[in-house]
C-alpha cells in the first residue's frame, strides 16, 4: 500500500502528524539545554517535565472519553490552538513562572513523535475509521515512521541556537550560548500548527458519537463486551506502567545527560538525535511489514528485547560517539515498535470505545513516566549518570517478559478484532 491509496482523511492525519513532529524533535534537543542556559537545576528542568506528564495524563483520559461521546476533530484543534499559543508566549518571554507553566500545558521537550500530546486518544481514534482491521499494524507503523522523520529533521533545526549564538547579545564566551538563542526553535512548533488547522479543518470525520439507548437484551450483550474489553485495558495499563518508569528515566533528559556527562552541546547532540529520529522511523516501517509476516506482539517482544540490551549497554559507553551509536540503535529497536503498539490497543475495543484505549493506552505510560524526570533529574545533579539507566533496564525487562505473557493470543490484527469482541 502506497501513500496515494489511502483515504483523504488518513492522509491528512498523517501529514499532521509529520508536521506536529518537528518542533517536538527540535525542543525533545534543545528545550533541557535552554533551561540549563537559564540556570535551573536538574531538579527543577526534572520536575517541570514531570508535572507536565503528570498534566497530560489526567487530560489524555479526559479527552479520550470525550471524544467517545462527541468527535475526535474539535478536540485535535483545540490542541493545535494551545502549541500555538504557547510558543508564542516561550518566544516572548523566559521568566520562569510563565515559562515552567508553557512547558506543563505544551508537553514541550517530551518528545511525542509527533503525536498530540494529551489529546492523542482523540487522534489515533479517528486515524483508526478508514482503516481495515488487518492493515492496522502497517498503517501505524507508517504514522509512527512519519513522526519520527519530522522528529529527524526538526532535531536538526536544534542546530540553530549554536549557529546564532555569535550574533546574540555579543560573542558568547567558548563553548556556552545565551540564552535567547533559544527561543526561535519555539517558533518551529507555531508554525507547524498554522498548516495543520489546514489540514484538520479539511479532514472528513464520519464518526457521530456513541451517547444512544439500548434495548435490555442488547444492553445484556452490550455489558458481557464491555467487561472483556475493560479486562484487557486493565491488563494493558498495569503492564505499560513499567514501561513508563523506565521511559521517564531515560528519555526526557537525555540531552541533558548527554551534555553533562560527555560535556557536548547542541551542535554534537543535533544530528545525532536527528540521525536516531530518521533511523527509528524506518525501523518503524520495517516492523509495520514484519507484523504481517510474525504478528503485532512477536514484532514488538523481539524488537524490544533487542533495546533492552542497549539500554545496559549505553552508560558504559567512554567517548559521546560511541554512546551516541548505542543511543541510535537502542530508540530504532525500541521506539520502532510505537506504532505496532499503537495498533494492537485501538484493536482491543471497538470503535465506540477507541478514545478510551488510547486515553488508558496513553494514562497508564504517563503517570508513572511523570515521576522519571524528577528522579534522573536528581541522580544527574549528585553525577549518578548510570543508576538512571539501570533502574529503567529493570522495568523494561518485566515489561517485555509480561507483555509477551499477556498478549501472546493477539498477535494479529485480526486476531486482537475477533478476541476482543467474544
Amino acid at each position: 500500500m502506497i501513500f496515494s491509496d489511502l483515504h483523504p482523511t488518513t492522509r491528512r492525519l498523517l501529514l499532521a502528524r509529520a508536521l506536529r513532529s518537528l518542533g517536538q524533535g527540535a525542543l525533545v534537543v534543545d528545550l533541557t539545554l535552554y533551561l540549563h542556559a537559564l540556570n535551573w537545576s536538574g531538579v527543577t528542568i526534572g520536575l517541570a517535565l514531570s508535572i507536565g506528564g503528570l498534566f497530560g495524563a489526567i487530560l489524555s483520559l479526559a479527552v479520550g472519553v470525550a471524544s467517545d461521546r462527541l468527535q475526535r476533530r474539535p478536540f485535535l484543534l483545540v490542541y493545535e490552538g494551545i502549541i500555538l499559543l504557547c510558543s508564542l508566549i516561550a518566544i516572548l518571554t523566559a521568566q520562569p513562572l510563565i515559562l515552567m507553566i508553557v512547558i506543563i500545558i505544551s508537553g514541550f521537550g517530551r518528545g511525542a513523535n509527533g503525536a498530540a500530546g494529551p489529546f492523542s486518544p482523540a487522534e489515533q481514534a479517528w486515524l483508526a475509521e478508514e482503516i481495515a482491521p488487518e492493515k492496522r499494524g502497517k498503517i501505524y507503523s507508517l504514522n509512527s515512521a512519519l513522526g519520527f522523520f519530522g522528529m529527524g529533521v526538526g532535531a536538526l533545526m536544534a542546530i540553530l541556537p549554536s549557529l546564532l549564538a555569535p550574533w546574540v547579545n555579543g560573542a558568547p564566551q567558548a563553548g556556552s550560548i545565551p540564552p535567547s538563542s533559544y527561543r526561535p526553535i519555539f517558533a518551529i512548533a507555531g508554525i507547524a500548527t498554522i498548516a495543520n488547522f489546514y489540514l484538520l479543518f479539511g479532514a472528513k470525520e464520519n464518526y457521530r458519537g456513541a451517547g444512544r439507548s439500548l434495548e435490555p437484551k442488547i444492553k445484556e450483550a452490550e455489558t458481557k463486551i464491555r467487561r472483556g474489553e475493560n479486562k484487557l485495558l486493565f491488563k494493558l495499563f498495569f503492564l505499560n506502567s513499567f514501561n513508563g518508569v523506565a521511559v521517564g528515566l531515560t528519555g526526557p533528559l537525555i540531552s541533558y545527560w548527554f551534555a553533562l556527562r560527555y560535556h557536548v552541546g547542541p551542535a554534537e547532540i543535533a544530528p545525532v538525535m536527528a540521525a536516531t529520529f530518521i533511523i527509528t522511523g524506518l525501523s518503524s516501517l520495517l516492523t509495520g511489514r514484519l507484523s504481517e509476516h510474525i504478528g503485532i506482539v512477536q514484532s514488538v517482544v523481539w524488537g524490544r528485547l533487542v533495546g533492552l540490551v542497549l539500554l545496559v549497554a549505553l552508560p558504559l559507553m567512554p567517548i559521546y560517539w560511541l554512546a551516541s551509536i548505542v543511543y541510535l540503535m537502542r530508540s530504532a529497536f525500541n521506539r520502532g515498535t510505537i506504532g505496532a503498539r499503537q495498533a494492537l490497543t485501538i484493536g482491543l475495543v471497538r470503535d465506540e470505545r477507541r478514545g478510551l484505549a488510547t486515553s488508558m493506552n496513553a494514562v497508564s505510560m504517563q503517570l508513572p513516566q511523570s515521576v522519571g524526570p524528577t528522579i534522573a533529574g536528581y541522580l544527574l545533579t549528585i553525577n549518578q549518570f548510570t543508576l538512571p539507566f539501570y533502574i529503567a533496564a529493570l522495568f523494561q525487562g518485566v515489561y517485555v517478559i509480561m507483555y509477551r505473557r499477556v498478549f501472546k493470543n493477539f498477535n494479529l490484527p485480526r486476531d486482537v478484532l475477533s478476541n476482543s469482541q467474544t
